[in-house]
């Protein structure tokens, strides 16, 4: 089932072309990111399909239909700080979003059982670290447990340990069943979270698929033998190494995408060719992005 289709988005800020006939779709299911450096667009695409900015050309479509208040009730968005009253506690925050929301204050508790501020729920705002206070926004955008969670950057500013508790609430999250619009740049725990992504740059779409598939690309064979000579002679003879570099008798040898590991090993022992390194590197989506967004 199609969550969000977006078709041919365009959006335009005086001279800068901030989106630029953009199209995606996002299936329900999916925790797909949105990644691109400062200036990409990220966060301008998901303020037009949240309705927050009109689009200058282009549509989407959330659930297979027109954009409508009613379907935002589905949708549970962080892309503005939330203001939290510092003398107010947890519950009493938690209470005024829930009469914004009209969802019901019994959910509450659930919310802030999953985000692990249950012990804090009678503590003012201001008492809290950042990282509690970050947690407590994805708590609201909890309430009511809509189908779809629309998050931009939600880890931004988050120390390593901070990042880890954000990643850890939205992979439960997604395997609640929900589907997850993540806009990042921290390619790292995209890398580990999201099932799909979306590579932005200056409003372009450079790339989009599975992230399993976007890493599929190179790969790259590390190794090394003390019969330097010999492996070399292997290499040069192997159709399915690549020209390859080598750094203090290390070879870094690019591979074919049939290339079988298992069988380059058999074939050096037969030839009486003993590794003392032997791994596969594949790219990572670090390395890719900044391939594509040079």
């Amino acid at each position: 089932m199609s969550i969000l289709e977006i078709n041919r988005l365009d959006k335009s800020f005086g001279q800068v072309h901030a989106v630029n006939n953009l199209s995606l779709k996002i299936e329900k299911g999916q925790v797909y990111g949105i990644l691109g450096p400062n200036g990409s667009g990220k966060t301008t695409t998901l303020a037009m399909v949240l309705g927050i900015l009109r689009p200058d050309g282009g549509e989407y479509l959330w659930f297979n239909q027109p954009d409508s208040p009613g379907l935002h009730r589905k949708i549970g968005t962080l892309i503005e700080t939330s203001n939290f009253y510092p003398y107010l506690n947890l519950v009493q925050n938690l209470k005024l979003v829930c009469h914004i929301k009209e969802v019901d204050p019994s959910d509450i508790n659930r919310v802030l059982e999953i985000v692990g501020l249950s012990e804090r729920m009678n503590s003012r705002f201001a008492t809290l670290s950042y990282g509690m206070k970050q947690r407590l926004v994805l708590a609201s955008v909890l309430l009511g447990d809509p189908q779809v969670l629309v998050l931009d950057e939600p880890a931004n500013g988050l120390d390593p340990e901070g990042i880890a508790e954000v990643r850890d609430i939205i992979r439960k999250e997604a395997e609640e069943g929900k589907t997850i619009i993540l806009a990042s740049h921290i390619l790292d725990e995209v890398e580990k979270v999201c099932s799909h992504v979306a590579i932005l740059k200056k409003g372009e779409l450079l790339a989009a698929g599975e992230v399993g598939e976007l890493l599929k690309g190179d790969r790259m064979l590390i190794i090394s033998s003390p019969d330097v000579e010999g492996l070399r002679e292997f290499l040069d003879n192997n159709p399915a190494a690549g020209e390859y570099t080598m750094e203090k008798e290390i070879f870094r040898v690019p591979l074919s995408s049939n290339a079988d590991i298992t069988s380059i090993s058999r074939e050096l022992m037969e030839k009486g060719i003993v590794v003392s390194k032997l791994e596969e590197k594949k790219q990572s989506l670090e390395e890719q992005f900044l391939e594509l967004v040079k």
